[in-house]
Parts: C-alpha cells; sequence; structure tokens
C-alpha cells in the first residue's frame, strides 16, 4: 500500500504534462473531457507509457468494452506486468466507463 502512496504524487505531476488533445482524431473531445474529469490521464496516454499502458497498448489486447468496465472497476495485475498495479476505479459513473470502455474497445 505505501508503494502506490508514493507514486500518486508522480501520476498527479505527469498528468498535468500530458500533451494528448482533441486534435488527434483518434481520440474524440468528449471522450478526452470524461478522460479528464475521471483523472484517467493520470497513469494513461494514447501513444506513450506514463504510469500506465497508453491507451493504443491497451486496444492491441483487444478486450470487449464489458471486460475494459471489469478490469477497471476490479484490476488484475498480472495483466501487465511492469507497471504499477491499477487502484481500482469504483468512482467512474456507470455511463461514462461505458462510453469510455466502448471507444477504448474500438481504438486503432
Amino acid at each position: 500500500m505505501k508503494k502506490h502512496l508514493l507514486f500518486f504524487p508522480v501520476a498527479l505531476l505527469l498528468a498535468s504534462f500530458t500533451t494528448v488533445g482533441g486534435s488527434d482524431p483518434r481520440l474524440p473531445s468528449d471522450i478526452k473531457a470524461l478522460l479528464d474529469k475521471n483523472g484517467c490521464g493520470a497513469c494513461h496516454n494514447l501513444d506513450r507509457k506514463l504510469v500506465g499502458p497508453s491507451w493504443t497498448d491497451i486496444s492491441k489486447r483487444k478486450y470487449s468494452a464489458k471486460r475494459i468496465t471489469q478490469l477497471v472497476a476490479k484490476p488484475e495485475p498480472a495483466n501487465w506486468p511492469g507497471y504499477v498495479p491499477m487502484v481500482a476505479q469504483p468512482s467512474v459513473p456507470k455511463d461514462e466507463m461505458t462510453k469510455i470502455a466502448n471507444w477504448l474497445s474500438k481504438l486503432q
């Protein structure tokens, strides 16, 4: 648990430097707004590894939207060795998580 607390300030710092914007057609502005609102950008970026894998690396796993939703609610660190284990995100509203998961499952 203490390890996770050490990474939180780092994640916040990294989030302040993310450069992913709505200008990339793969990241619609409505999805970017949801990712920003829910703090996803603190650990994830469209094309590069931060604390967690990039959105494009996640999409390469071909998870269904339902599976993505399950993994956000109950992460399985064994799926991503070499990364800081993700903390469950139960505070993301279901409708927002569904929209994010649908986008991520179709991202190329």
